[in-house]
């Protein structure tokens, strides 16, 4: 039985969706990460016009981190302060986000845009991790002045401010520019950035482990609520529907996933991920100079 996507114009096998939500869904658990930049390339790769994966994940983003996000707020574990300035951030980075997208729909480019920078997103990203992960199975410690060093150009900078949750003294401006550069990401290619925040929360900005996962969720709801609503008025890309269905398999996988991943270590589990990033990638590519190109075209609407 096929079920008809109104926005995407596509009929889609109702299991099917339901497969790829679960299966984004477990890797979603396994790897603690909102898994918009997993889902997003397997939409394609099944069919799915990419303007509509893009703008139509973000839901699935929204509901994983909603469920993650309450359980370190019983815990005292989530900066508001520290994640509301960040989505300050990502709200104009978001809205600047959408327009570029808008842009790339009006000039007929925005598949193919979409297309390519994830090849390059995904190939930088998971060699990134892959030869980090490495490096952290073959040593027995890691480099104790590594995150000092990286913190150190941020000394100097003005406007400091204290976040007493997480016992920083720092600039507003590197949060506020770590979240405008998110939130381009989750218009333009659709994804949570998480797998981004928590690097960049811990390394440049000094967040301690058990305080980033929290407040990077925090700053996640809002932001992937705020690209759904932009995309939805401005582009018409956000179909119900497929968001629906995805929900319903990325709910039971999370759970699986969260239940497999307390049995790896986590340079096993980074590694592992930087494996189904490359793979994803590399399948990219070949859609795009290999397989026969797809008869869809996403239209304008009148």
């Amino acid at each position: 039985m096929l079920i008809h996507l109104p926005i995407a114009q596509i009929a889609v096998d109702p299991l099917i969706i339901v497969a790829i939500g679960m299966l984004v869904g477990f890797l979603s658990g396994l790897f603690g990460v909102g898994g918009g930049f997993l889902l997003t390339p397997l939409l394609i790769f099944y069919g799915v016009p990419p303007a509509v994966a893009v703008s139509t994940q973000a839901n699935q983003v929204l509901a994983t981190s909603i469920a993650g996000v309450s359980s370190h707020w019983r815990e005292r574990a989530v900066d508001v302060r520290l994640g509301t300035l960040m989505l300050m951030g990502g709200l104009t980075g978001s809205t600047v986000g959408v327009g570029i997208f808008s842009l790339l729909k009006y000039f007929g480019v925005i598949d193919g845009t979409i297309a390519v920078l994830y090849v390059v997103f995904l190939g930088v990203i998971g060699g990134l991790m892959a030869w980090e992960s490495v490096g952290a199975l073959g040593k027995t410690g890691g480099d104790p002045g590594r995150r000092t060093r990286m913190r150190a150009w941020m000394r100097g900078l003005p406007v400091k401010r204290r976040f007493p949750r997480s016992g920083l003294y720092i600039s507003i401006i590197p949060p506020l520019g770590i979240g405008f550069f998110v939130g381009v990401l989750a218009a333009v290619l659709g994804v949570g950035g998480g797998f981004i925040l928590a690097p960049a929360m811990v390394y440049l900005l000094g967040v301690p482990t058990r305080v980033m996962v929290g407040t990077s969720l925090f700053q996640i709801i809002f932001l992937t609520a705020y690209v759904t609503f932009l995309q939805a008025t401005f582009n018409g890309t956000v179909d119900l529907v497929l968001a629906f269905v995805l929900m319903v398999g990325g709910v039971i996988g999370a759970q699986a996933g969260a239940a497999a991943g307390r049995r790896l270590k986590a340079a096993q589990l980074r590694l592992l991920l930087a494996l189904v990033v490359l793979g994803m990638a590399g399948r990219l590519v070949y859609e795009l100079y290999v397989a026969p190109k797809p008869e869809y075209r996403l239209e304008e609407m009148a």
